[in-house]
């Protein structure tokens, strides 16, 4: 018999196999289901901007980008909060001067309002039923997530596992008490969030519990950044991270290229 050749032809959930004999020319094809990829998104559900009286939550784009970039790619989503149920908006986030296209479809999409309704709570949500986990950012969850020892457990549950982690913009600032063998997991890690200066512009410096910057460079990251407001993500190793809003669209798709095997450390 010649030599046999093979050909895989995937789609999102099918690998479609034909084994061809050269010779025989007999043709079989099998059908073998393919997992589909699991990520849990995890926003925040802290509503209070500090002593200032206004309201905070997630950044609408942090969520929208990312949550059409996984579904687009046949990615089985769950979201989660700490409380769950419908997780706060920032209202900044939804001005008309903030106003994207993936805001724009969320809001014309009643299969994605429906699901951010209805939040899991974070404390159900184990690191064995998904491929990696996504925090939203804004600034609410530099109130709740960053202090909250059920999210410290799961960040720490995936990273130790050998899954990869993934945080934009303000929500980088949730590993400030997240350890991986014994040491900050972002110690000697190339990281990126927030920058002083955008915290500065949106005159917020002094009203946040801490600065994102400052403090992933006190547990010993090397902090980089793009000028203000550019669009800006790392990968290094199993962490990846977003500097600001319009850093989500690029911090998703490299989640997915990290799992597909495509992507390796690099910013971009």
């Amino acid at each position: 018999m010649g030599d046999t050749y093979v050909q895989l032809f995937r789609t999102a959930r099918t690998v479609l196999m034909w084994v061809v004999d050269p010779v025989q020319f007999k043709i079989c094809n099998t059908d073998v289901k393919e997992t589909q990829m699991k990520i849990v998104m995890v926003l925040t559900s802290h509503d209070q901007l500090g002593d200032t009286g206004l309201k905070t939550g997630f950044w609408l784009e942090e969520f929208a980008a990312p949550y059409f970039v996984f579904r687009d790619a046949g990615v089985e989503l769950t979201l989660a909060s700490p409380n769950g149920g419908q997780p706060p908006l920032d209202p900044k986030s939804d001005v008309v001067a903030n106003q994207t296209p993936a805001m724009e479809r969320f809001k014309r999409d009643e299969a994605a309002k429906s699901a951010l309704s209805q939040t899991v709570k974070l404390a159900d949500v184990k690191s064995e039923d998904f491929d990696t986990v996504f925090y939203v950012g804004g600034h609410g969850p530099m109130w709740d997530l960053a202090e909250s020892p059920v999210s410290i457990a799961l960040l720490e549950s995936f990273y130790n596992s050998g899954k990869p982690i993934a945080l934009v913009c303000h929500s980088p600032g949730v590993l400030r008490h997240v350890t991986y063998k014994g040491e900050p997991l972002v110690k000697g890690k190339h990281v990126t969030g927030f920058t002083n200066g955008e915290e500065a512009e949106m005159q917020l410096t002094h009203v946040v519990p801490f600065l994102v910057e400052d403090e992933l460079m006190r547990l010993g990251a090397i902090f980089e950044k793009k000028a203000d407001w550019q669009p800006f993500s790392i990968v290094d190793g199993r962490l990846v991270t977003g500097q600001n809003p319009a850093s989500s669209t690029s911090a998703a798709q490299a989640v997915l290229d990290l799992l597909s095997g495509k992507e390796t450390s690099k910013a971009a």
